[in-house]
């Protein structure tokens, strides 16, 4: 994946004005990621003094080789809310393709939006049952073509303490959530959740337009016009959304998978190495899941070219400082502790039991460098000579005299050509 981005990123910049400043920031930064301009660690053999060089990584959230780590704690600390012997449930809330042009324009405010209106149906839909309702949110942008499709995976337990645990302490299941596995067990009714999260965020959405809060193109300037405005979201309102309610399988529920789902696209992007079949001639095939309905489904193969495969890849860029996952209800920050030890008095859990740590497996896609590389030729632990940080981004992309380096940063042009890739990035890559 990183090799496909530095490959066509400068040709999909050349053909496009339109590509926002976030783009140009990340794709820079993973053109620049373990590479000799972002410095880093020299190690030199005790045996045969031989020396190489580790350099350090972007950091980027959306670089393809970074922040492995960063999504084993994510699945790690929220493997914490999962209590054992509950039912859990996951939804997808989706929005409608018409409204891709808008948000793309729009995305802090929208996918904002969208958090908060997937949140807001679950509630209302759990509160008509009695149930005070907890929810862990992650925001996905694609589908299998790569294409903009935003959508809301929420990991939801099939029921929780009373409204009133003071007046009336106990626990309370949803309705359909103990049917059997042949009937589908649900949370709530899918029809009746969608139409909420439908009508929460056209409401919302008109509130933002009305109060000129979103950036509107010249051929939509006419949705200023409160009558054209309203006749607009009525047409929105027209037909159902997509909201998928998936219960346990076989009506056993395993969250810890789920978890690793949503922890697999936390960090590093819409597509992983194992999806990419081939890149000849200027063109990029990758593989999507099959739409056929049969037993024995094969993958389809899309071939695109170079730049339109990191035009797609860029469509799904956050927002600076835009946080993709989200904890509400009883999982929110302020109330978790408290509704966590009520759920375990209710169900009657004991504390150590009710909180599994799920180790999320290391990603396949990022090179996992050891914390002290050994030697290739004598396999002896090599020892740090020289360390380097790495240089701020002000600097690096600022025009003008590259960043200076240590003193001692003096690797052998032998040791670069002998290096493996694990442990040394040529420069060059």
């Amino acid at each position: 994946m990183i090799d496909l981005l530095r490959k066509y990123m400068s040709s999909f910049l050349a053909s496009t004005n339109k590509a926002a400043w976030q783009v140009h920031s990340v794709l820079s930064k993973i053109g620049l990621c373990r590479t000799e301009k972002l410095l880093g660690r020299l190690y030199e053999c005790p045996g045969c003094h031989q020396r190489w060089a580790v350099y350090n990584s972007c950091g980027d959230r959306h670089c393809p080789q970074c922040s492995g780590a960063r999504r084993g704690d994510w699945t790690d600390r929220n493997a914490q809310l999962l209590l054992p012997g509950l039912t859990y449930f996951q939804v997808v809330f989706t929005l409608p393709d018409k409204l891709s042009w808008l948000i793309l324009g729009n995305r802090r405010e929208l996918y904002r939006l969208l958090f908060r209106s997937a949140w807001r149906a679950i509630k209302h839909e759990m509160h008509q049952q009695n149930i005070d309702p907890a929810a862990l949110l992650v925001l996905h942008t694609w589908n299998q073509e790569l294409q903009h499709h935003p959508h809301i995976h929420a990991l939801v337990p099939g029921g929780g303490p009373s409204l009133n645990p003071d007046n009336d302490p106990c626990w309370v299941t949803a309705r359909d959530a103990t049917r059997p596995w042949r009937d589908k067990p649900s949370l709530v009714d899918h029809g009746t959740l969608g139409r909420t999260f439908r009508d929460t965020f056209v409401r919302g959405l008109g509130w933002l337009i009305r109060n000129q809060r979103l950036k509107l193109t010249e051929e939509w300037q006419q949705l200023h016009d409160p009558k054209i405005l309203r006749r607009w979201l009525k047409s929105l309102k027209a037909t159902d959304w997509n909201v998928f309610i998936e219960g346990p399988p076989r009506g056993k529920s395993d969250p810890q998978q789920v978890l690793k789902y949503l922890t697999r696209y936390m960090t590093g992007g819409p597509i992983s190495n194992q999806r990419i079949a081939a890149d000849e001639q200027g063109m990029v095939t990758f593989l999507a899941r099959s739409k056929s309905k049969g037993k024995r489904k094969q993958p389809r193969r899309i071939k695109v070219a170079g730049a339109e495969f990191v035009r797609r890849w860029s469509l799904h860029v956050l927002p600076k400082g835009f946080t993709r996952s989200r904890c509400y209800g009883g999982y929110h920050g302020s109330r978790r502790k408290k509704y966590l030890e009520t759920c375990r008095q209710l169900l009657s859990v004991q504390p150590s039991a009710a909180e599994p740590m799920t180790q999320a497996d290391p990603p396949e896609d990022i090179a996992q460098l050891p914390a002290t590389p050994k030697c290739p030729k004598c396999q002896l632990e090599m020892e740090c000579v020289a360390h380097s940080a790495r240089p701020s981004w002000r600097v690096l992309f600022q025009q003008g005299p590259k960043p200076t380096r240590s003193v001692n940063w003096q690797p052998t042009e032998n040791a670069l050509a002998h290096a493996p890739r694990t442990h040394l990035p040529r420069p060059d890559e």
